[in-house]
């Protein structure tokens, strides 16, 4: 969708027949594990945290999320362990504590602590969100100029995301020209290793939105912007002022995507998530299950990467719809959404023979950076002419002046 959004686009903005697209399974496939192929001067990148996995519950499992400092400190909190900072001691002692308690309990008390904990759904959920959900705002709206050597060439898109959905969708739409700035608040710093697979083609700023002069310096970079692409929980942004419709009101033509992790409303809108908590939430994870009845994973974190190319698929087709016939839109799109699309939206494909596998060092290539040298996938986005690789490396986490180039 997003090599087909992308041609459109180009195709309208230049006045010419849309390329032909071909997507390559191959590329695809390894882009979609981009943080397992990504090597940082020749090192592997740190993966799931101790304390992030499946455990047994008193009457089922739990996954639980720890990547984060503050995740694990509320996780451990929320269940009464003291953190010795012994990795392995802590597994023995969170497990037990664990195992102890009913998975809803677990679940529950650990979310009402502020950390992530998820008790695995025994078969898929009815239905979840719509995959894509979009909203028309107005009828004014600036228009992009043409002709264009790449599709969002020009466009200004404002990175208010984290970990890898969001980033995979604004890193494709910098693959495609569009000068993507990536804010930050600077109190919960980004894991170093995930920037550097998310952070290719953007720049990367520090701004507190609580205070007087970096807000001003985030409004200026909003009266300029094109694209706002937020990750956060619903509600989050809306005390600083930044619900979609405010920022849609003052800014008319603007394109504001929201991604979220659960659904907009209901019980669960306000809680945290990650691909790994809403497998286990929507049955996947049972799907997935080992034929003892531990819960499984898909073999990729195919709701954070298919969600992120579909999320930048949406702000490429709604630029295109602007151009075309004005207004703003407000797009929504949610990991549970693409997991119920999973469930329920498509027909299960038997699986490749082993004879099928592909050599993924083909959609690898090295590049230089302030990390140091880095080996990582290549984008998968494809159409005649399309960049085959982006044009610049990651720069370091918040470490860029809060402008436009």
């Amino acid at each position: 969708m997003s090599s087909l959004a992308a041609a459109e686009l180009l195709a309208l903005r230049n006045r010419v027949p849309v390329p032909a697209v071909r997507v390559d399974e191959a590329a695809v496939a390894t882009a979609f594990v981009s943080e397992r192929h990504l090597r940082i001067d020749g090192r592997a990148p740190t993966s799931f945290a101790p304390l992030s996995g499946f455990w047994r519950a008193a009457d089922g499992w739990v996954r639980t999320h720890a990547n984060y400092p503050h995740h694990r400190a509320r996780l451990l909190s929320a269940l009464g362990v003291a953190d010795t900072g012994q990795d392995q001691a802590l597994v023995e002692v969170l497990s037990k504590e664990l195992a102890s308690r009913p998975a809803l309990e677990v679940q529950e008390t650990v979310y009402a602590a502020g950390g992530l904990a998820v008790a695995v759904a025994s078969a898929p959920a009815a239905a979840g969100p719509a995959l894509i959900e979009t909203r028309r705002v107005g009828r004014s709206s600036p228009r992009l100029p043409g002709p264009a050597s790449v599709p969002a060439q020009g466009v200004r898109v404002l990175d208010l995301t984290r970990v890898i959905a969001g980033p995979v969708a604004t890193r494709t739409l910098a693959l495609l020209g569009a000068d993507v700035l990536r804010v930050d608040t600077p109190r919960f710093p980004e894991d170093a290793d995930a920037h550097a697979d998310t952070g290719m083609g953007k720049r990367s700023t520090l701004l507190d939105l609580t205070d007087p002069a970096d807000r001003h310096a985030f409004e200026d970079l909003l009266s300029q912007a094109d694209v706002v692409v937020t990750g956060y929980r619903p509600g989050a942004l809306d005390r600083h002022g930044l619900s979609p419709d405010e920022l849609l009101a003052r800014r008319p033509g603007l394109i504001v995507a929201q991604l979220c992790a659960w659904d907009r409303s209901g019980p669960w809108a306000g809680r945290r998530g990650f691909d790994s908590l809403v497998q286990a939430g929507t049955g996947i994870a049972a799907i997935e299950a080992t034929a003892d009845g531990r819960p499984g994973v898909l073999p990729a974190q195919a709701l954070d990467h298919g969600t992120g190319y579909l999320l930048a698929a949406a702000v490429l087709r709604a630029l295109s719809d602007r151009q075309a016939t004005g207004g703003g839109r407000h797009l929504r799109l949610s990991l549970a959404g693409t997991a119920s699309w999973l469930l329920h939206g498509i027909r299960p494909a038997p699986a490749q023979d082993e004879a099928d596998t592909y050599d993924p060092g083909s959609w690898r290539t090295e590049t230089e950076s302030p990390y140091g040298p880095l080996r990582h996938a290549l984008p998968p986005v494809h159409y005649d002419g399309a960049p085959s690789n982006w044009n610049r490396a990651p720069t370091r986490w918040g470490t860029d002046l809060p402008n436009w180039t």
